[in-house]
């Protein structure tokens, strides 16, 4: 068995990491893939040659660069059953709350918890694909990223719309308190989330990518319980309007990425 790494200058989330697991998904001979986003390597355990591993990462066009290739006697650890596991059980936190953030957001009249709701959405979308990338044909796997990626760009499209019509009419101030306590809960369940992943130490790319994707999601949750305490603070529902629009725009965003896995 061989051991290739890669240093690929672009791969920083998620989305790259399932881009490049889908694209070598199609190569022969492919055991393993470790992914490290902190210091943007990959680790490849292969049977067969690099050059069609280092073809089809270079076809994807994220600066990358081949460090080493040896041979390794190395025993791979298959832990794919634990790992289905905890990403079932993000997936199903992040889906639960997308419902319960989207319903809230729409009876608070908050487009902050509307566009977390979404997020939470594209999370489980993202853990989905991860579980698929364990198993499934290569065009199952691309045709669900498309649907994925179109209706998470369809739902931020209109999310931005509204908010744009907010910003220029004299809607109601979204219900402050409704904000804060609904996000305090996700930012729970994604702390949940965080410590699974974290406690499962795992080095493998799934794992690590949902440990980042997740300390992100916290990071969105903190802001709209800011956003919530400065509605009622001014006495305006600017600040809910403004954390929403980043927040739609980094779904779009990650929709875009996503979009790239069906190609």
């Amino acid at each position: 068995m061989f051991k290739t790494v890669f240093k690929i200058s672009k791969m920083d989330c998620p989305s790259e990491e399932n881009l490049i697991r889908m694209r070598l998904s199609d190569i022969d001979g492919v055991k393993q893939l470790d992914f490290d986003l902190e210091e943007r390597t990959l680790t490849i355990f292969h049977i067969n040659g690099v050059n069609p591993i280092e073809k089809a990462i270079n076809e994807l066009s994220l600066n990358e660069i081949k460090l080493s290739t040896e041979e390794t006697d190395i025993v791979l650890n298959e832990s794919q059953t634990t790992q289905s596991k905890l990403l079932w059980t993000v997936l199903i936190i992040n889906f639960v709350f997308f419902v319960i953030e989207m319903s809230t957001g729409i009876i608070s009249k908050s487009m902050g918890l509307v566009a977390d709701s979404l997020d939470m959405l594209a999370d489980s979308f993202v853990y989905g694909l991860s579980l698929l990338a364990v198993g499934g044909t290569v065009l199952k796997k691309k045709r669900i990223a498309k649907y994925a990626g179109y209706f998470q760009i369809t739902l931020a499209t209109i999310g931005i719309v509204e908010v744009i019509r907010r910003f220029l009419g004299f809607e109601a101030l979204p219900v402050f308190s409704t904000m804060i306590i609904v996000s305090i809960f996700a930012l729970i369940a994604n702390g949940i989330c965080l410590y699974l992943l974290q406690k499962s130490k795992s080095t493998e790319a799934h794992m690590r990518a949902s440990m980042i994707f997740t300390s992100n999601d916290i990071i969105i949750n903190v802001g709209v319980i800011i956003a919530g305490l400065l509605v009622n603070w001014l006495n305006s529902g600017l600040p809910d309007l403004i954390i929403g629009i980043i927040v739609f725009a980094l779904v779009i965003q990650g929709a875009l990425r996503i979009l790239k896995l069906s190609n």
